[in-house]
């Protein structure tokens, strides 16, 4: 199933800012966060089809799926 996948903040750093991805079936949000080498705990915020989400949530074809970093600060 083909996705458009968008990182955000330091995500981007090496990878994209979007990008269209081919990926099998039932692919988790976690699957694509582990393929792309992001650290499943440094998650923040997720989104599908600007939506709100979680780790475990799979995608259908030609969702749009964003990865936002945690926040920190002070």
């Amino acid at each position: 199933m083909k996705l458009t996948v968008k990182l955000f903040a330091y995500f981007r750093d090496d990878r994209f800012v979007a990008e269209v991805l081919d990926l099998p079936p039932d692919t988790s949000i976690q699957d694509i966060a582990v393929k792309l080498d992001i650290d499943p705990d440094e998650v923040g915020i997720l989104m599908i089809n600007s939506r709100q989400s979680n780790l475990q949530a799979k995608p259908s074809e030609g969702d749009t799926v964003a990865i936002f970093p945690k926040v920190g600060g002070g």
